[in-house]
């Protein structure tokens, strides 16, 4: 049996984990990384890549139960939850349900909203200081409506957004129009967020890897973490064909968070976070495309265009880790987007996808030591904020674990909040 050696071991080889990864080593540690697939294959891979403290307000609105009760029975809702048997389940949702009030939804979207400006301006550094070929671009990012009524509704954020440092424009249908060719006619109104930005995800986390090996980073793949346990003053992690020691332990393992807990001695994180799934369709290029990244809110469509692709992507689905990919819920994005756009789909399909995102009862990331257990350290339950908030992470996680001071208290994010005592 092999026995290797490091300062930290990273569980997970997606943007969290390889944006800790290049962090802490900027610090002078030695990392490895390890990940029971590959580089990026879970929900780093086929998101919309969008980058956005636009999105700083959390899931539980308040009137999102009532929203969610509505929409359990239709398959192709964005928003559909499964009907089965999962006390799991049905306890988060429980918990979901109670912070579905002004104050909880304010809390939670200022600790997402700090994370995701200390990333957004992070993010954009990294991408000219490493010189990551990602296709970064200051997009801005658009809400659209068709219905005067949520367009009307959509603006009740727009206070807590400005207050939290969001520049926001509205546009009426009209106007927007003009501005939008590729959008129909019809269309009620439109936020803008300029401060947003979008990359292409699968080539952003293929660069974070590049940049984390040209700084001796190693990175394993194919290597699920059998257990986990101390040795002494170290961390011991069982792997297929020996071990490895390190001083400090991160765990990135997103959605696969709670699948692990019993083996990290956390039993309590099953009780706080859930697999959201998420889908997406790939295609070439149509003739004509939006100018920036959107958002076709009545149906929750993300409508995002690179030089290299076209992607509709979204939905959110609590169906546990059901591994089938849904034709009818694929279908859904596409009929969303007809309804918006004159061309929403492009000639050719390169890859329909699916993964599951890790998310929080608060919506709000973990991130830092888990309680009770010295250099064992949590970077998990980003919702569907991974991208836009790897960057700020990965730097909070390493500052925290060098004794740094971090740009932005750590404590909205901190473990502990959901362990009693």
């Amino acid at each position: 049996m092999h026995q290797k050696k490091c300062d930290v071991a990273v569980v997970g080889a997606g943007a969290i984990g390889l944006c800790v990864a290049v962090a802490i080593a900027s610090a002078g540690r030695n990392v490895r990384v390890i990940d029971a697939g590959l580089v990026g294959g879970g929900s780093s891979h086929g998101n919309c890549g969008t980058i956005t403290p636009s999105h700083a307000p959390p899931l539980a609105a308040p009137g999102m139960a009532a929203t969610a009760l509505r929409m359990m029975l239709a398959p192709d809702a964005p928003l559909y939850i499964r009907p089965r048997f999962d006390p799991l389940l049905w306890r988060w949702l429980w918990r979901l349900h109670g912070r579905c009030t002004p104050g909880a939804w304010s809390e939670s979207a200022r600790a997402k909203a700090a994370l995701l400006h200390d990333s957004r301006a992070r993010l954009a550094d990294w991408v000219e200081r490493f010189a990551l070929d990602c296709e970064f671009v200051e997009s801005g990012e658009d809400y659209v409506f068709r219905d005067p009524r949520r367009f009307a509704q959509g603006r009740h954020e727009i206070p807590l957004l400005r207050e939290l440092g969001i520049g926001v424009e509205m546009i009426d249908g009209l106007a927007y129009e003009a501005l939008e060719p590729a959008m129909k006619p019809g269309v009620a109104g439109a936020i803008r967020f300029d401060g947003d930005a979008a990359l292409r995800p699968d080539r952003y986390v293929a660069e974070l890897a590049r940049l984390a090996n040209s700084m001796g980073v190693a990175i394993v793949e194919q290597c699920p973490m059998q257990a986990l346990g101390q040795v002494g003053d170290r961390w011991r992690l069982m792997l297929p064909g020996g071990t490895l020691d390190a001083t400090q332990v991160v765990l990135a393992t997103g959605a696969w968070s709670p699948r692990l807990a019993h083996m990290i001695g956390l039993d309590w994180l099953r009780a706080v976070m859930q697999p959201g799934k998420g889908y997406s369709i790939t295609y070439d290029l149509p003739a004509r495309i939006p100018r920036r990244p959107l958002v076709l809110r009545e149906r929750a469509v993300c409508v995002t265009a690179w030089s290299s692709g076209y992607r509709l992507g979204s939905t959110m689905e609590f169906s546990g880790y059901d591994a089938r990919l849904h034709p009818r819920r694929l279908g859904a994005l596409e009929r969303g987007a007809a309804e918006y756009l004159h061309e929403p789909v492009g000639p050719n399909v390169r890859e329909h996808w699916f993964g599951w995102r890790p998310m929080s009862v608060d919506d709000v990331p973990l991130i830092g030591e888990a309680p009770g257990q010295p250099g064992l350290w949590l970077a998990t339950g980003h919702g569907m904020m991974g991208i836009g908030m790897s960057a700020g992470t990965g730097q909070l996680v390493a500052d925290l674990m060098t004794g740094q001071a971090p740009a932005i208290d750590p404590s909205p994010y901190r473990p502990s909040r959901f362990v009693r005592g």
